[in-house]
């Protein structure tokens, strides 16, 4: 199975081709920024694919994160799939960005817990846990940092993701257990996504945006134009 893999939710843009037959990345390519994705996204998966000397019609699968992250990035990224899907025909599959944050790690050292968490800014975040087998066990939730830390801190974990360090500032002194690791790495890896949908039911995980919370921004109520 060909997969075509895209990551638009944090501070990166990022496409790759996976053969999960052969379990080889082909090619990708990741590109570091915080704004830009809307026209970094197309040239980046037209460059991936000529990487991998592949045509769309070649593909078995389109994958995308779809959050928690940005609203405007993951807008972009599940658009695409989502467009990318309809003109191949083939189905489009949603991972998390906890889990695609937390995988590699999990695929290193099973033995240990894994907590992925985003800023979700003014004193909260965005997180989840896993374990052995990727089992989630804390699934993905948005809270404030010491009720984040409460949740997780009763036994030996690993912390990865933009705000892991945002997590073990605040990590309990009297803990009988600090955490094991730091990961501070602010995008998932992205071969990791495809991977993760090679083994994912697109019935059961759609490209279908995981907000978590309500945004930031709401409509403006005043001066709208009536209805008639």
């Amino acid at each position: 199975m060909k997969i075509l893999a895209i990551d638009t939710a944090l501070d990166a843009c990022q496409a790759a081709i996976f053969d999960s037959g052969e379990v080889k990345t082909i090619a990708f390519l990741s590109h570091d920024m915080r704004r830009g994705h809307a026209e970094a996204l197309i040239p980046t998966i037209a460059d991936a694919m000529k990487a991998a000397s592949l045509a769309y019609g070649d593909l078995d699968r389109i994958a995308t994160t779809v959050g928690p992250g940005s609203y405007t990035g993951l807008r972009v990224g599940i658009s695409a799939a989502k467009g990318l899907a309809l003109a191949s025909g083939k189905p489009a599959v949603g991972i998390t960005t906890l889990a695609a944050l937390s995988a590699p790690l999990l695929d290193d050292d099973p033995a240990v817990p894994v907590v992925a968490a985003i800023d979700a800014r003014h004193g909260n975040v965005f997180f989840h846990m896993a374990g052995a087998g990727h089992r989630v066990l804390l699934s993905p939730r948005h809270a404030s940092i010491e009720d984040a830390v409460q949740a997780v801190s009763t036994g030996p974990v690993r912390l990865v993701g933009p705000a892991a360090p945002l997590l073990a500032a605040k990590w309990p002194r009297q803990s009988a257990s600090a955490p094991v690791a730091v990961d501070a790495r602010t995008k998932p890896a992205i071969e990791w996504v495809a991977r993760l949908a090679a083994l994912t039911d697109p019935i059961r995980s759609p490209a279908k945006p995981l907000y978590l919370r309500a945004p930031d921004v709401t409509p403006q109520q005043s001066h709208h134009v009536p209805r008639r």
